[in-house]
C-alpha cells in the first residue's frame, strides 16, 4: 500500500476511534450531565400514547370506587380501606393467595393483533404496555424473577405460559404506532428489596431491565416505583448513562422522571404527573397519563359514569399539546385479555376526531401563547377527595364549556408546527353567532384561515388588535368533529 493510502486510512481510523469513544461517553453518570440530553423528537411529534395496564389483578379487578385496582395486592396485604378489599378475596377466592392466583391469569382472550389494531384506530403513535408492575409479576420470561421468587412468577411460566410482551411487540411492529414498556423498579414484598434494597437494585432490579431493553428494544422505558429509595440505592445516574451511552436504543429511547425519591419534576428526562391535569412544568417536556376512569387497570366497581367522555378527553390532549405535553391515556383489559368495550369506544372516539383534525396536534408544539381566555378569575382548581392528588376529568369541562360563576374558560388552545408554519386554534365548542374573535393576533393580509376537518375558507378580518374569523352556519352533515373544532392559520 502506498504511504500516502496508509496515511489517509490510519486518519480515518483515528478518527472513527476518537468518534466512537466521545459518543459512548457522551453523557457521565450526574444529573448535570444526563439533564442535557434532548427529549428524542419523534415523541414530541407523537402526543398520544396508550398505556396498558394488566397482569394478575386483573383477574380480582377490584378496588374501591376511585382507587387503583393493580395495587390489589398491596391492599390485601396491608388490610387496606379498613379491610374492604381483604373481606372481598376472601368472600370470593378463600384462603388463596395473590401469588397462587396467578395461574387464573390465563389471558385465554389475549388477541395481541386486534390490540394493535385498536391502538392504531385510536390515533395513538406510541404504546406502553405494564411490563413489570409493583407485584414483580413479568410479561415477558426472565430468569431474575423466578430465581428471586422461588417460584413461576413470569407470564411465560404460569397462567398464560405465553411471551405476553413479546407477541404484542411483534404485532404492534406491524403498524404506525411505536412499543415502549412500563418497569417498576421496585416490588412491595420482594424478600431482597425487604433485606438489602441496594443489593436488590445492582443484583436484580437493574440486570432485569437491561435485558427487558436489550431483548425487546423499546421506543420507550416507562420506570415506576422509585419514591422508596435514593436515586444512589438505585444507581440511577449508571443506569441512564448506560441507557444512553451504550444501549441498542441509545440514540431515540425516551425516558422519565422516576429514578429515587426527590428526583420526580426535577431530573430527569419527560416529567410524569398523573391524574394532575393542572400542573404546570414551564419549557420542560411532560406527559399526563392517566385512566379512562379512575384505576389504570380494570377496575369492576366502577360505572359507565366514572369513565371520561370522548370530549373530555379530546379536550384533555388539545390543553396538554398546547402547553407543551402528550397525553398516555390507560386501558385495563380483564384477566381473560379482553378490552372493556367502553374503552374500546372511548379509543375509537378519540380516532375519529383524530383522523379529521389530527393535523392540530401531531408534529405541532407551543405557540407564543397556549390558548385563549375568557374574562374571569383563571385559578380554578379540580376536585379531588381529601388526601388524593388526582383529579376529577370533569375538571377539563369547567375549564373549558361549563364553568363555575365567576371563573374563566379556555376558548380555544393554540398549537404551531414550525416545518409547515402552520398554527391551529382548536375550540372546545362551535363559535356562537359562528363568529370566533382570536384577541391580541395581527395577522398578514394573504393570511388564509380554513376549518381543519372539512377544508373550509373560512373569511377573516383585522379589527384593531384582534382577528374576526366567521365560520359559515352550522351543518352536522359536514361539521362531525363534535368533541371540538380546528382550524388552521397559514402564513
Amino acid at each position: 500500500m502506498k504511504p500516502k493510502l496508509i496515511k489517509l486510512f490510519s486518519s480515518i481510523a483515528l478518527m472513527s476511534f476518537l468518534f466512537g469513544s466521545g459518543n459512548a461517553q457522551s453523557y457521565t453518570a450526574d444529573w448535570k450531565s444526563l439533564d442535557q440530553r434532548p427529549v428524542p423528537e419523534w415523541f414530541k411529534d407523537a402526543k398520544f400514547g396508550i398505556f396498558i395496564t394488566w397482569g394478575p389483578y386483573s383477574v380480582p379487578a377490584y378496588a374501591p370506587k376511585g382507587q387503583y385496582a393493580e395495587w390489589y395486592q398491596y391492599w390485601l396485604q396491608t388490610n387496606a380501606f379498613k379491610g374492604a378489599v381483604a373481606k372481598y378475596h376472601k368472600e370470593v377466592f378463600g384462603d388463596q393467595t395473590y401469588y397462587e392466583m396467578a395461574k387464573d391469569f390465563k389471558a385465554e382472550l389475549y388477541q395481541p393483533e386486534e390490540w394493535a389494531k385498536l391502538i392504531e384506530q385510536s390515533g395513538a403513535k406510541y404504546v406502553v404496555p405494564v411490563a413489570k408492575h409493583h407485584d414483580g409479576f413479568c410479561w415477558w420470561p426472565n430468569k431474575y424473577a423466578n430465581e428471586i421468587w422461588g417460584f413461576p412468577w413470569t407470564a411465560m411460566d404460569i397462567g398464560p405460559k405465553r411471551d405476553l410482551l413479546g407477541e404484542l411487540f411483534a404485532a404492534i411492529k406491524k403498524t404506525s404506532v411505536k412499543p415502549g414498556v412500563y418497569f417498576s423498579w421496585y416490588e412491595w414484598f420482594n424478600p431482597l428489596y425487604k433485606q438489602n434494597p441496594e443489593k436488590y437494585a445492582l443484583e436484580y432490579a437493574i440486570p432485569q431491565a437491561k435485558d427487558l431493553i436489550e431483548r425487546y428494544q423499546p421506543a420507550v422505558f416507562w420506570t415506576d416505583g422509585d419514591w422508596d429509595q435514593s436515586d444512589t440505592t438505585w444507581h440511577a445516574t449508571e443506569f441512564l448513562s448506560w441507557v444512553y451511552n451504550e444501549s441498542l436504543v441509545k440514540k431515540n429511547i425516551v425516558t422519565y422522571d422516576r429514578y429515587g425519591k426527590g428526583i420526580r419534576f426535577k431530573h430527569g428526562s419527560v416529567y410524569t404527573p398523573e391524574y394532575q391535569p393542572d400542573m404546570e412544568f414551564g419549557n420542560h417536556y411532560f406527559e399526563e397519563s392517566r385512566g379512562i376512569g379512575f384505576s389504570y387497570s380494570y377496575n369492576k366497581m366502577e360505572d359507565a359514569w366514572d369513565y371520561n367522555s370522548p370530549q373530555i378527553l379530546v379536550l384533555l390532549l388539545s390543553d396538554l399539546v398546547s402547553r407543551g405535553g402528550n397525553l398516555l391515556l390507560d386501558i385495563g383489559p380483564d384477566g381473560s385479555g379482553k378490552i372493556p368495550p367502553i374503552m374500546q369506544e372511548r379509543l375509537l372516539q378519540i380516532g375519529s376526531w383524530l383522523k379529521k383534525n389530527g393535523e392540530a396536534i401531531y408534529n405541532t408544539r407551543t405557540w407564543s401563547r397556549p390558548c385563549q381566555w375568557s374574562e374571569g378569575k383563571r385559578d380554578y382548581k379540580p376536585e379531588r377527595t381529601p388526601g388524593d392528588f388526582k383529579a376529577n376529568g370533569d375538571f377539563m369541562l369547567k375549564m373549558t364549556i361549563d364553568p363555575e360563576p365567576g371563573y374563566a374558560v379556555k376558548e380555544c388552545f393554540f398549537t404551531t408546527n414550525p416545518i409547515t408554519n402552520k398554527s391551529y386554534a382548536i375550540l372546545p365548542k362551535w363559535p356562537v353567532n359562528n363568529r370566533f374573535v382570536i384577541k391580541d393576533l395581527k395577522m398578514k393580509k394573504d393570511s388564509k384561515v380554513h376549518l381543519l376537518e372539512t377544508g373550509e375558507a373560512l373569511k377573516w378580518r383585522q379589527e384593531k388588535e384582534d382577528v374576526v374569523v366567521t365560520f359559515p352556519a352550522f351543518n352536522p352533515d359536514r361539521h362531525k368533529s363534535e368533541y371540538a373544532f380546528a382550524m388552521s392559520i397559514t402564513n
